[in-house]
């Protein structure tokens, strides 16, 4: 966007919680508190360019109209006529993919291959460095692995004589101590509820491997080159996974659609074993040393300009 719009001061209508990772990515952004679908604040009214990053509409749509932008930059849906000349939505498509096309298509810049994020400078707990990180928690139950589960991998991690660690959000503390109780882990083990977004990142930076389900925590083990077994349920991995091309993280899917808020885990996650996971695991590339993502994306840079 800043290639796009170097003039335009840039911002970010989402949770507040995200402002760490928007830093790191461009400080230039400033992030405006904003709930899923919730009314803009007025700070934002008037751009002079609107980009819907939140679906293909209509109301996400019609409340970035709402605030009178001079062009607005989405997916076409017939509902909504200012939105006739954007690209169409295409359902079997990597949201990496997607999202990109949509900018390149109307006119924006966009690399897909770009997701590296440098990570942050922020303190680290003990033995963080190449520690195994086991994230248990998901926003639905739907893609969540039973509890049990990611316990008997966890306490197959610290017999294998690593260090490891059990993340989460402060609403999933209980979560993670039960984890913690049920692999054998102390209770310093568990930093679920103990660490904002960019400790977070500093922490997912260091690790060694993340296990996780389809949730956030993967996307950041994909932005910070750490490698990762996320399990998938309801979802395909080919839609939310790590673009392909990167070895160092592995999806488990059983094949099956489902919905992916359900208030139950999903059969076909559940048809992933622990026996699955621990191969895995094991099977995983150790970390390669990487040069900071922002020198290399100054590399590429170079490389393209004429």
């Amino acid at each position: 966007m800043a290639q796009a719009f170097p003039g335009h001061r840039r911002q970010l209508a989402a949770p507040a919680a995200l402002a760490p990772l928007v830093r790191l990515l461009d400080p230039g952004w400033q992030v405006v508190d904003t709930a899923a679908l919730a009314a803009l604040d007025p700070v934002l009214e008037g751009p002079d360019v609107a980009v819907n990053l939140h679906g293909r509409g209509p109301r996400s749509h019609r409340m970035l109209l709402a605030a009178g932008p001079g062009r607005l930059i989405a997916f076409r849906h017939h509902a909504v006529r200012e939105s006739a000349d954007g690209p169409a939505w295409l359902a079997d498509e990597h949201e990496v993919a997607r999202w990109c096309r949509m900018l390149g298509e109307s006119g924006v810049p966009a690399d897909p291959d770009r997701l590296e994020l440098d990570p942050p400078d922020a303190a680290l707990p003990a033995g963080a460095r190449a520690a195994t990180i086991v994230h248990p928690g998901a926003a639905s139950p739907a893609r969540r692995w039973p509890p049990e589960r990611f316990a008997a991998a966890a306490r197959a991690e610290r017999d294998a004589g690593r260090t490891v660690l059990v993340t989460g959000s402060s609403r999933e503390q209980a979560l993670g101590d039960e984890v913690a109780r049920q692999a054998g882990l102390p209770r310093a083990a568990v930093l679920a509820g103990r660490t904002d977004l960019a400790e977070l990142a500093a922490l997912v930076a260091a690790a060694g491997r993340v296990l996780c389900g389809d949730t956030g925590m993967a996307h950041l083990a994909t932005a910070l080159g750490t490698p990762s077994v996320v399990l998938f349920g309801p979802t395909s991995p080919a839609h939310w996974g790590a673009p392909p091309g990167r070895p160092e993280h592995v999806s488990l899917w059983a094949g099956r659609h489902g919905d992916p808020h359900g208030d139950r885990p999903h059969g076909g996650l559940l048809e992933i074993e622990v026996a699955d996971v621990l191969s895995a695991l094991r099977a995983l590339p150790e970390r390669r040393l990487r040069a900071g993502a922002a020198r290399a994306r100054s590399r590429a840079a170079a490389r393209a300009a004429p």
